[in-house]
């Protein structure tokens, strides 16, 4: 009986072991949680914040997630590393966090992205003057800006005939339109200290923007990425440095 006894407690024992053990496996994966604010092209913030596609870039299978009608989203079960996560939705282009940390547990992605929608706005003349050494720009839009329906614009210089908004070397901020054409000014040292010289050649192009660009740092590119931009729009033109 006293075998029968000793032979019962060591088969409990290694039942307790072995739950032991497997409570005790590391974790090597959790939930990623995050949420975004939606705009319409100007300021105004969306009610339904819903089926934007959130992206745990490099996973394989790629961990997906669509956000809900506030805007929140969670990504499932995801390995720990380092990610991109990359944002998606028709209308509003893609944007990119790159090098976000999800180590040893749960993460958040603290800091919520305000995305706004792809522009309306088309570039249909681009005018270039030298007015008292300065360079001034003219860009008119279509649907013309005023002050009940602001419109958005962004200028990108080279000294490459083939400037666009991913060959330059220099961007403007975004700038609000309420007259048409909307005017602005770069002074000859602006210029110098964007790395162009007086007497270059330096040609200029201009797009449609949104109030929330979207725009991100490229870090694979070293470069900034402007993903709401329109991209009808005139030709380029040149000027002089003063």
């Amino acid at each position: 009986m006293k075998f029968k006894i000793l032979i019962f407690i060591l088969a409990i024992a290694s039942v307790s072991c072995s739950s032991d053990d497997s409570n005790n496996e590391p974790i090597t994966k959790a939930n990623i949680t995050g949420s975004v604010n939606l705009y319409d092209e100007g300021t105004t913030l969306l009610d339904d914040k819903s089926n934007m596609l959130v992206k745990v870039v490099g996973t394989n299978p790629l961990i997906t997630a669509l956000t809900n009608s506030n805007g929140q989203f969670v990504l499932e079960d995801v390995p720990f590393g380092t990610y991109t996560i990359e944002y998606e939705k028709a209308q509003y282009g893609v944007f990119k966090k790159f090098n976000f940390s999800h180590q040893e547990g749960p993460s958040a992605i603290t800091d919520t992205p305000s995305l706004g929608k792809t522009s309306s706005t088309e570039i249909t003349d681009l005018l270039v003057n030298i007015v008292n050494g300065q360079v001034v720009f003219s860009i008119t839009t279509s649907p013309a800006g005023n002050n009940s329906n602001r419109r958005y614009v962004r200028y990108f210089l080279s000294t490459s005939a083939t400037v666009s908004n991913s060959n330059y070397m220099y961007h403007s901020p975004t700038f609000t339109s309420q007259i048409n054409p909307y005017q602005s000014t770069l002074t000859q040292t602006e210029l110098i200290n964007a790395g162009f010289t007086s007497g270059q050649t330096v040609y200029v192009k201009a797009y449609g923007e949104s109030y929330w660009s979207n725009e991100y740092l490229d870090s694979d590119l070293n470069k900034m990425i402007f993903p709401n931009l329109n991209l009808s729009t005139t030709n380029s033109v040149s000027f002089i440095v003063p």
